[in-house]
């Protein structure tokens, strides 16, 4: 069992939320504004969040910053009745593992909960190998990565990283040259059989390249068109 907070000031989908979290066998914790989200977050500790965006007192963008400031793992989802990409950007830029759109199914609200869950619990066995072999600091391309302060060193500048970042950088270093598909990224990032767009990989690919590589000539990590991103380095 676990400890799922649920942020949404909406009534019905709050309490909507909470009966299909207890009846898929977690714990549901609630939270009607941001300022309370924030404050059950650090008297809780739950194991995951489901974050609405547009809140009073608080919105959901400066719930997701005051979360990862103190803790980078806990998975956050965002629920999102907004469909401008920028707004989902911005949402990953902060932190958040994923975003869903309203109106969702709450089958698909589950699989992503459980994925989310299962790559917290354990990695599958090729990311697992990946990262207990590059555990130290490891280059990639001209940048040197130092997994244990999840920092990217490019010209003696210091570009702090994700969990998220870094499994991918991991993944793509375990796989110099090799064109890795969007779908087998997901999974090993995002947990297996992840259920989500594709997009929320080309973004988080976007800001990776952002702060490693000059944005206007990417030659790290390449896109393969059709099939996903490579390691060329």
């Amino acid at each position: 069992m676990k400890t799922i907070l649920i942020v949404e000031d909406d009534t019905n989908i709050r309490e909507g939320l909470s009966d299909a979290i207890e009846a898929d066998g977690h714990r549901p914790l609630l939270a009607a504004d941001g300022e309370e989200a924030v404050e059950q977050f650090f008297a809780k500790g739950p194991d995951l969040v489901l974050l609405d965006i547009m809140m009073p007192k608080k919105n959901g963008y400066d719930v997701c910053r005051q979360i990862r400031e103190k803790n980078k793992q806990v998975p956050i989802l965002m629920l999102t009745a907004k469909t401008e990409e920028i707004d989902h950007v911005l949402g990953l830029e902060l932190g958040a593992d994923d975003y869903i759109e309203k109106p969702f199914r709450v089958r698909e609200l589950l699989a992503r909960i459980h994925a989310a869950l299962r790559r917290v619990d354990a990695f599958s066995s090729t990311t697992a190998t990946a990262k207990k072999a590059t555990s130290h600091t490891f280059e990639f391309g001209p940048v040197t990565i130092d997994p244990r302060r999840l920092v990217a060193i490019v010209d003696d500048e210091e570009k702090e990283l994700t969990e998220r970042e870094l499994t991918l950088l991991h993944l793509f270093h375990a796989h110099p040259q090799e064109a890795l598909s969007r779908d087998f990224l997901l999974d090993e990032a995002w947990g297996i059989d992840y259920q989500g767009t594709t997009r929320t990989l080309d973004q988080h690919i976007a800001k990776l390249r952002a702060k490693i590589e000059p944005s206007d000539s990417p030659s790290l990590i390449k896109t393969v068109h059709g099939v996903g991103y490579k390691f060329s380095g």
